[in-house]
């Protein structure tokens, strides 16, 4: 390579200088886009995933305090006079279901999950028995602790509930136990998340007196059957 001449390098060295003093060489305020740039993504993506477990939890909260209120309403139903112990009827029952569909607004409930409500009570062996079942929402899904009719003989059925835990019927008194089902639709996170199915349970005593014999029918009232 031949070296450059005199003139030629005079050119560089004042194209050197220029270079230096350049502000342009100078400016550091674009890297604060540059980095920005990179960040942005992360902080969406952090965000979103934010929301997305705040969102999670807050469906939790709301699918648990609808199966108290479910339970805690079924134990007060009281239809009656002082001559007759109060009944329970299948409008009661539909009446119960509605208010947890409007304390789900929002939720789809209907649509996307199942409450399911037993009588559990004691046969006549002083065993437990789940004397009705009343279902409501459209997600096909079963009882995960007994089904109608189960225990209605013998003392083998051991109440409702997770294992070792169930709970029990007192002698004469029965309990509003309430599994309560639900899919939960990510917001942002499908398909990473995937399904998402929240369970939740309830149960109370019926809080007074009631004619346990069966659940009276309503005129103009479908029974919510499972």
């Amino acid at each position: 390579m031949r070296p450059l001449n005199r003139p030629a390098r005079r050119l560089a060295l004042r194209l050197t200088r220029l270079a230096r003093r350049s502000r342009l060489l100078r400016e550091t305020r674009a890297t604060v886009l540059i980095e920005m740039a990179f960040c942005i993504p992360l902080l969406a993506l952090l965000g979103f995933g934010g929301l997305e477990m705040a969102n999670l939890t807050l469906a939790h909260t709301r699918i648990s305090q609808i199966g108290l209120s479910t339970a805690d309403n079924a134990s007060r139903i009281a239809v009656g006079s002082n001559l007759s112990l109060p009944r329970v009827r299948e409008i009661d029952i539909n009446e119960v279901f509605t208010g947890a569909e409007k304390q789900a607004g929002g939720l789809n409930l209907k649509a996307r999950g199942r409450i399911i409500l037993s009588s559990l009570e004691r046969n006549e062996d002083d065993g437990q028995w789940i004397h009705w079942q009343r279902c409501f929402g459209d997600l096909a899904v079963d009882s995960t602790f007994g089904d109608e009719g189960d225990g209605a003989t013998g003392t083998d059925f051991p109440g409702m509930g997770p294992a070792g835990s169930e709970v029990t019927a007192p002698p004469g008194s029965a309990v509003m136990f309430v599994e309560i089902v639900y899919q939960y639709e990510p917001l942002a996170y499908g398909k990473w998340l995937g399904p998402r199915t929240i369970r939740s349970t309830a149960a109370f005593n019926i809080r007074e007196g009631r004619d346990l014999t069966k659940v009276y029918p309503s005129a103009g009232s479908t029974p919510s059957t499972c």
